[in-house]
């Protein structure tokens, strides 16, 4: 008496077709599980340019413009002056860039109004962070 395992010569036809089946279902399934995994992926670094890029654009042009200024007008001063703000813009969130631009701006009329943005402790502390992003932005780009 033969066992029906030893009779068989192969696959049948219905193993094959489910076998297929499964194969297709899991391409589909891996296929499903990449497009999640790029979907979240963009939308990720979506957020994180967002997150980064909350300077409006006149701010950073007026920044350029400033630092051109102090520097050369030229090509290379466009590329290094950008660079620049881009890395301020990624240490310094926009609201307490403002503080120390307004700080800087306040500190230099005469009088007691001006005292008072010299010698304040949160306008020394707005400056020293200004700075600091400032000194790191000379580092990467100039």
């Amino acid at each position: 008496m033969s066992s029906p395992i030893s009779n068989s010569s192969g696959p049948t036809a219905k193993s094959r077709e489910r076998h297929d089946e499964l194969k297709t279902g899991l391409r589909g399934f891996l296929w499903a599980i990449a497009v999640s995994a790029t979907l979240i992926t963009v939308a990720a670094s979506y957020a994180r340019a967002a997150d980064l890029n909350d300077y409006p654009t006149s701010a950073r042009a007026d920044y350029v413009f400033g630092c051109m200024k102090a520097n050369t007008e030229s090509r290379q001063s466009i590329e290094q002056c950008s660079c620049s703000i881009d890395i301020i813009a990624s240490l310094l969130p926009f609201d307490r860039y403002v503080s120390a631009e307004t700080v800087l701006s306040m500190s230099q009329v005469r009088g007691n109004l001006g005292t008072q943005f010299r010698s304040s402790e949160q306008a020394r502390t707005a400056l020293d962070d200004l700075r600091r992003a400032q000194a790191e932005a000379e580092v990467r780009c100039f």
